[in-house]
């Protein structure tokens, strides 16, 4: 693969501006009017991969958003790597908060700036260019299959039953994933871990219509600050979930695993730059890779009720609401998480409001060894592109249907990413280094090349 990097410089404005073309679709899955621009990114990726040389693709029904489905069969006796990837963004709000349009990209500063830049179009992309190359130089080395998803960022709520549907058409050796992020532009690593989530939304109601706040107040209960005592009892000053039974499954670790763990690189007090914070918080006892890898947590992400545009109405609201996500960690099941985070939350509701708590989605966690051929395959690619051994990683995040396709499908998943902690993916200004989309388009190849052979 001598031409690899020529062929990548030679055609990258091209690429660029291929990824582009699908930015600028707003694919937002969880929102009903964007319906119609689902269908036209799910276009994009079949007319794509068959421009690249698929020898077939096609945009599968759902119950929902569509799958795109493309594969390229060079020999059936040959490994089959499937890749996984979504063409689905999360919202882009608040739109003031962007320096530039969210879909309409942008390179400032060696980085593209638009929504769905690294999350997950920019790094899906690079694994259509890396094909497009292998194909077009004819060294392709084995049979390769796409399985592109326009739900991941609503929770695959539909991916399910195609993959219960279609087993024979997915059937492979490894499916490999860019959806992660590294720890560093000059520390790649693998993904050997992912949190599961658990996401709810909660509702608290007092009286049957808003109030006068100077009539009622004193006298009435309020939501929102019933709210907001429950929400606060749910961590306790020590860092830890006071939901009963909620640490039950958590794996506790040996001191020669966090050791090893604590060998990953990692600067506490640019992390806390990066961010624009002074300390840190969580559960004591444990560091902050530990807290985001290896614990769980619960976060509220979302909190409205009463007035809240500009300047003032006094009243007393009627409702309160929440949205609560939990990650959880491998053997914690996220049925279970949300049946006990429901029975607490209504449990500690006093008698003076009416609570209900909604499940939105959630899957589980997941741990990959790192003793398989996959695992060795990606660590060989990243050091014949970075020139050093890739670190294995657990990460916070949480992708649901990587233990789905072990579940349904028999498939281990290798998490090749390259995105960054600094790229803002789900926030305002969301971003991908040039130098990253470049680096993953460059180590992708390889990828299937030692893959080949650790099969062999």
């Amino acid at each position: 693969m001598q031409d690899l990097k020529k062929y990548i410089q030679d055609n990258k404005d091209r690429f660029l501006e291929e990824l582009f073309d699908l930015i600028r679709i707003p694919s937002i899955s969880s929102k009903e009017e964007h319906k119609e621009d689902m269908y036209k990114a799910a276009g994009w990726v079949k007319d794509s991969l068959l421009k690249k040389g698929a020898d077939m693709a096609e945009v599968c029904e759902t119950e929902g958003h569509p799958v795109v489905y493309g594969e390229k069969i060079i020999d059936p006796e040959l490994p089959t790597v499937i890749i996984y990837g979504h063409y689905d963004v999360q919202p882009v709000e608040p739109l003031d908060l962007w320096k530039s349009q969210p879909f309409s990209p942008e390179v400032r500063d060696g980085k593209i700036f638009a929504r769905g830049a690294d999350d997950d179009k920019g790094q899906m992309f690079m694994h259509f260019a890396a094909f497009e190359y292998l194909v077009s130089t004819n060294q392709l080395p084995c049979n390769i299959k796409f399985m592109i998803e326009g739900e991941e960022e609503i929770g695959s709520p539909s991916l399910g039953k195609f993959l219960e549907d279609n087993r024979q058409k997915l059937a492979g050796d490894v499916i490999l994933v860019s959806d992660t992020a590294m720890l560093g532009a000059d520390t790649p690593s693998i993904t050997t871990g992912l949190r599961g989530l658990s996401y709810c939304e909660v509702h608290v109601t007092g009286p049957n219509r808003d109030l006068h706040s100077g009539l009622y107040g004193g006298a009435v209960a309020n939501p929102i600050n019933i709210l907001c005592d429950m929400i606060s009892s749910l961590i306790d000053d020590k860092g830890r979930i006071t939901v009963k039974g909620f640490y039950d499954d958590v794996e506790t670790l040996s001191e020669n695993e966090r050791e090893e763990m604590a060998r990953a690189p990692f600067d506490e007090q640019a992390y806390k730059k990066s961010i624009g914070v002074k300390e840190l918080a969580g559960e004591q006892g444990f560091s902050t890779l530990e807290r985001t890898g290896i614990r769980p947590s619960l976060d509220v992400n979302g909190i409205w009720g009463g007035y809240t545009k500009t300047g003032a109405k006094t009243v007393l609201p009627s409702e309160a609401h929440a949205k609560i996500s939990m990650r959880l960690v491998p053997h914690q099941n996220s049925d279970k998480i949300t049946k006990l985070f429901k029975d607490h939350f209504l449990s500690i509701a006093p008698d003076c409001v009416k609570v209900e708590v909604d499940f939105l989605h959630g899957g589980e966690g997941y741990v990959s060894p790192v003793d398989t051929p996959e695992y060795q395959a990606a660590s060989k690619a990243y050091e014949k592109t970075y020139g050093i051994n890739p670190v294995p990683y657990r990460s916070g995040g949480s992708i649901p249907i990587i233990s789905m396709f072990e579940q349904i499908l028999g498939i281990k998943s290798i998490l090749m990413g390259f995105g960054l902690e600094s790229d803002a993916i789900h926030s305002p200004n969301e971003n991908y280094p040039l130098s990253q989309f470049i680096k993953g388009m460059e180590t992708i190849p390889h990828f299937y090349k030692f893959f080949v052979e650790l099969k062999k």
